[in-house]
């Protein structure tokens, strides 16, 4: 009894911590995840980066404006040789002269101006860069789906082992009634000693399975927490009940109509695969196109045997302004094998549509027969339960009024234990099967 008491207590704070907690719905859940869970934050950094490579991509198209500034003294002069008749026509014939030439100090100062004219490959990267944001969207959806899978589970978990709960706890006080009515028979020479043992192993093993359940179900809180990015300390409480949940054939209605790919992310994920691989070959094929740049240069130079000098001598300026034309002839046919491996890469993406759509094909087959297969199984086993209680029911009448054996109602007993288990086993079964698909369909989570 003591045991049961502490079963009791725990169950008693669970609830009353409950009732303090913040309740949330599935759809409260699930929308509380999406914008707390670490994995849907990071693939949100993964979409902002990508917006800052577009404007990366987009600033080297952009002027680009460099100053300098630069005073060199030359600590030992270079010396150029030159023929000594050019200053001494008497000098005999191949004479050299180490003569200096230049200042010992000099000074520079400029500010350029570049800008990129025409580039086939910055042009295309452009158009790749808006695709990566596009493909950084479509992963981060992927994200937000599979948080939903994984907290829709885990809801689905305590929602189940909140009824076995209950249940557990009715089959406890029905057999300690049990246990107390045979105990007085058994005062009364009624009977027999070994009768009430009989009860007690029994009553012993459920209260053990009871506490099983109850450090379970403290177990399925923490991991909804986990699966939400919820604070672990922080007490929470679930809104619905499994009676809200929709259970029926009624699910599997329209599974036999076209199905549209574009419903699944995957297949929207190796859409875009395929464009930026596309626009990779192009890209490279566009390497072949000159590149055309046009640069400005305006500057300021100065020299001076004294360092000094150079801030007292005036400064002369000087000016330019570049057309150029880069025009790729060879390159030892760099490209044409990075275009090669593009294609081949093109083609693997091309390829995949079809082993993507049969794998489709095939997780929806499996969950629909999934489905089919858990409710029929929780249909069987929910009469198999009724049947058990009802069963028991009568024994134990029967037993009360002295025409039935302590034994049949232990069997009825462990028949109905035994047939809650697979109850609930075949509601939880039934229960990811619906979760499986909506996921196969493309329907567990919209924004």
């Amino acid at each position: 009894m003591i045991r049961l008491r502490k079963i009791y207590a725990g169950l008693f704070l669970l609830c009353s911590l409950s009732a303090n907690a913040q309740s949330f719905s599935l759809k409260d859940a699930v929308d509380y995840a999406i914008v707390h869970h670490v994995q849907v934050k990071n693939s949100q950094i993964d979409l902002q980066n990508a917006g800052a490579k577009i404007n990366e991509i987009k600033a080297m198209g952009l002027p680009q404006v460099n100053a300098s500034l630069a005073l060199t003294n030359n600590v030992i002069m270079q010396r150029m040789f030159i023929p000594a008749k050019i200053f001494n026509p008497a000098a005999a014939e191949g004479e050299l002269i180490a003569a200096k030439f230049g200042v010992e100090n000099s000074g520079f100062s400029s500010v350029g101006i570049n800008q990129l004219v025409f580039d086939g490959s910055y042009l295309l990267g452009l158009k790749a860069s808006q695709v990566y944001k596009d493909l950084s969207v479509k992963t981060l959806t992927q994200s937000k789906q599979q948080v939903a899978e994984n907290v829709t589970k885990a809801y689905y978990g305590i929602l189940v082992n909140e009824k076995r709960l209950s249940i557990l706890q009715a089959n406890v006080g029905r057999l300690d009634t049990l246990l107390k009515e045979t105990k007085a028979l058994n005062a009364q020479g009624f009977v027999e000693k070994i009768d009430v043992q009989r009860l007690e192993v029994q009553a012993n093993n459920l209260r053990t399975e009871l506490e099983n359940v109850y450090r379970l179900q403290e177990l399925s809180y923490s991991l909804l927490k986990f699966q939400m990015g919820y604070p672990m300390e922080t007490p929470i409480r679930l809104a619905e009940t499994l009676e809200q949940i929709e259970l029926s054939n009624r699910l599997l209605e329209d599974q036999d109509l076209p199905f549209n790919y574009g419903n699944r992310i995957e297949y929207s994920i190796l859409k875009t695969q395929e464009n930026l691989a596309e626009l990779d070959l192009k890209s490279i094929k566009a390497g072949y196109l000159p590149r055309v740049l046009l640069a400005g240069n305006y500057g300021y130079n100065a020299g001076a045997n004294a360092f000094g000098d150079l801030f007292s001598k005036q400064w002369f300026d000087n000016a330019a302004i570049t057309l150029s034309i880069q025009i790729p002839i060879f390159d030892g046919f760099s490209k044409k094998y990075k275009a090669v491996q593009s294609a081949n890469n093109l083609q693997k993406v091309r390829q995949s549509y079809d082993l993507l759509k049969s794998s489709i094909d095939l997780q929806r087959s499996q969950s629909i027969i999934s489905l089919k297969n858990a409710l029929e199984s929780l249909k069987e086993q929910k009469a198999n339960l009724d049947l058990a209680n009802e069963i028991s029911r009568v024994t134990r009448v029967k037993y009360t009024q002295g025409v039935g054996s302590n034994l049949e109602v232990l069997n009825a007993e462990t028949s109905i234990k035994e047939s809650q288990g697979n109850y609930f086993t075949a509601l939880y079964n039934a229960l990811i099967a619906k979760v499986e698909l909506a996921k196969s369909n493309g329907t567990l989570y919209s924004e």
